[in-house]
């Protein structure tokens, strides 16, 4: 069994699967190590599930497709994601996007920071040596503000808090209690970080360059930023404890 798991959830990525699965399976990896992706499609009419499986007879046992029926949200894709990859019993399991906004080639470090004892890897855009790449001030500004109000509102420590290029150790998943996860958009992102550093675990930040999509629709909305908004209040209210049932080795 191999260890490190990439999910990417897809809805209308045609423009990008193909070319995003073939980049991250020709990445430098450890040895005997490669990385696995699992893509969850929410059913998309443009055929991306269909694209996935021409690469899976390319690449046999390192694509995996979760297909589910509908349009069921961002967080719900990475929760069921994260399930399969427990499941499965990878060590290394990341959160990336389907566009090129997030680079194939900085699963490496990702990786490299959990290894060195990070509970969570982020791949941040405003940590020295990150940046954003095609970005207008106005979203520049909307972003970095929003990680000021989280970091304000929750005292998370995180600079790029609402980051969603990520690498979990497994046991981090397993502590939490999926279920109870509140949010499937924008929020979600925030409330996985926050629920990690409850548990006691380190979240290091990896600089990255995010570079907005260049095919294909971006899934952003005002609905996302207003639920994060009001999400971040109702996390302060959050219980969140780890799952009665710990893992043998951290028993």
């Amino acid at each position: 069994m191999n260890n490190s798991l990439v999910i990417i959830p897809t809805y209308n990525e045609k423009e990008n699967i193909v070319q995003m699965l073939q980049a991250v399976m020709v990445l430098d990896h450890a040895p005997g190590d490669p990385f696995e992706v699992l893509v969850v499609d929410d059913g998309s009419p443009d055929g991306t599930g269909d694209l996935v499986r021409g690469v899976q007879t390319e690449f046999a046992g390192r694509v995996h497709l979760l297909e589910r029926e509908g349009k069921l949200g961002l967080g719900t894709a990475y929760i069921a994601g994260f399930k399969w990859a427990l499941d499965k019993g990878y060590n290394y399991v990341f959160e990336m996007d389907a566009d090129f906004s997030h680079n194939p080639k900085d699963l490496v470090r990702l990786r490299a920071a959990c290894t060195s004892g990070a509970g969570v890897a982020v791949g941040s855009r405003y940590v020295k040596g990150g940046g954003v790449v095609n970005w207008p001030w106005h979203r520049r500004a909307m972003s970095y503000g929003a990680s000021l109000y989280v970091n304000l509102v929750l005292g998370l420590g995180v600079k790029d808090a609402t980051a969603g290029f990520k690498c979990y150790r497994s046991e981090v998943l397993q502590l939490m209690d999926l279920d109870a996860i509140h949010f499937i958009g924008y929020a979600f992102q925030i409330e996985m970080k926050y629920t990690a550093k409850r548990l006691g675990f380190t979240i290091a930040e990896v600089p990255i360059h995010f570079v907005d999509r260049v095919l294909g629709q971006s899934k952003m909305s005002l609905n996302i930023f207003h639920e994060a908004f009001l999400g971040v209040l109702k996390m302060r209210g959050f219980d969140i404890k780890p799952l009665d049932q710990r893992p043998e080795e951290l028993a």
